[in-house]
């Protein structure tokens, strides 16, 4: 599924099947303003240079998901009631915790 026809994908909490945590880095988290999830966020993944490797779109429930290479990451959410964005470093395989708060 798609918004506003950007190509970017629409995500959910739900890892997908198959997904081995031992072995892949998976970066995922919530978009949120006030406290409340943002849905309908683009989310993009910027590399340690800053330069724009992927995007996403937060689901209704504000979740969103990339699978990275080890480094320093930073992921920015851009909506309608505002920017926000956080940087990680994801040096080893499973899933790494981002908040990113909007506003």
């Amino acid at each position: 599924m798609t918004n506003d026809g950007c190509g970017a994908p629409e995500q959910s909490a739900v890892l997908p099947a198959g997904v081995d945590l031992a072995k892949e880095i998976v970066l995922g988290g919530k978009v949120t303003a006030d406290g409340a999830p943002v849905g309908g966020a683009f989310v993009r993944l910027l590399d340690a240079s800053g330069e724009f490797t992927a995007e996403v779109v937060s689901s209704p429930d504000g979740d969103f998901r990339f699978f990275a290479a080890p480094g320093q990451w930073t992921v920015r959410a851009l909506h309608r009631s505002g920017n926000g964005e956080t940087r990680v470093t994801a040096e080893s395989p499973g899933l790494h915790p981002v908040a990113v708060t909007v506003g």
